[in-house]
């Protein structure tokens, strides 16, 4: 298959290069970073698209989508599939979609769970929004650069999940760092707090996979100093879409929203920008009743 592959920093580089050992010809355009070895590399995005079976991108925001999908889409083949594997805003997604139709090309969202190292492993989990005709091409990458491919629904529902269970992940972070540091100061051991909770009914993914604190549990970022692994910055970043999207929709999210406010206050007063997620642990070890 030919893919144009938009965006290759972090995540899409790894991305496109598992592409690329499965025997498919991928062309690359990002306007920083360089293309994976076997890649070849395109002058613009639009170069990158023309002749393309599908294009993907990866890329940071909403704003920065649209732009790209205005420079590509009308240089791409009739029946080929723009597939966006970025984490955006709901509205960015469907507007692309409609963009997409209307120039007879199909169109899915499928933003992705998994970091870094779900990347460069191929074991990513996408979950994707668009037709099912959509869908069941990009299925046999989507089987290529992860180990779980959900179809949630029409345009936008991919990125709807990510912002749905993103905005679980950061609340249950929060949940367990304070309850590490409560259970600290009741002088009760880590180990024995993670045995008994990681079995019990505080079971969770925070708690049980990406335990946040060092030395307890399976091996996390907390045990590199809180280098990402997740930067706490795109947890802020995600937090923002769930109450974008809350908001949008007159819902009522007040955990959600407790939790963006606390990100917030992380990344950019506090220290937390660059690091992990899990670093709220040290943050809330310091700080006292309000």
């Amino acid at each position: 298959m030919k893919i144009g592959f938009i965006g290759l920093g972090n995540m899409g580089a790894p991305m496109a290069k598992n592409l690329v050992a499965a025997g498919h010809e991928v062309t690359g355009f990002d306007v920083q970073a360089p293309v994976p070895e076997g890649t070849e590399r395109a002058a613009s995005a639009a170069e990158a698209a023309t002749g393309a079976d599908v294009v993907i991108t990866m890329l940071p925001n909403g704003e920065i989508l649209r732009k790209v999908a205005a420079e590509v889409i009308p240089a791409m083949t009739k029946g080929a599939v723009f597939c966006d594997c970025s984490t955006v805003d709901v509205e960015s997604a469907r507007a692309v979609a409609d963009q997409a139709a209307k120039a007879g090309v199909l169109a899915v969202d499928a933003p992705v769970s998994g970091g870094v190292g779900g990347a460069a492993a191929g074991t990513l989990t996408f979950m994707a929004g668009g037709s099912d005709d959509a869908f069941a091409i990009v299925k046999l990458l989507f089987d290529i650069m992860g180990q779980k491919a959900v179809h949630c629904g029409a345009s936008g529902a991919g990125q709807a999940a990510k912002i749905c269970n993103n905005m679980i992940l950061g609340v249950t972070m929060i949940a367990t760092c304070e309850a590490f540091a409560l259970a600290d100061k009741l002088g009760l051991d880590r180990q024995k707090m993670f045995d008994v909770v990681s079995t019990s009914s505080g079971y969770s993914w925070t708690m049980n996979a990406y335990c946040p604190a060092p030395g307890v549990g399976p091996k996390s970022p907390s045990d590199n100093e809180y280098r990402p692994g997740f930067a706490s910055e795109l947890m802020l970043k995600d937090l923002r879409l769930s109450q974008l999207a809350a908001q949008a929709v007159d819902a009522d999210t007040p955990m959600g929203q407790l939790a963006a406010s606390l990100y917030e206050t992380f990344v950019e007063k506090e220290d937390g920008k660059g690091m992990d997620f899990s670093a709220m642990l040290p943050r809330f070890e310091k700080r006292k009743r309000a």
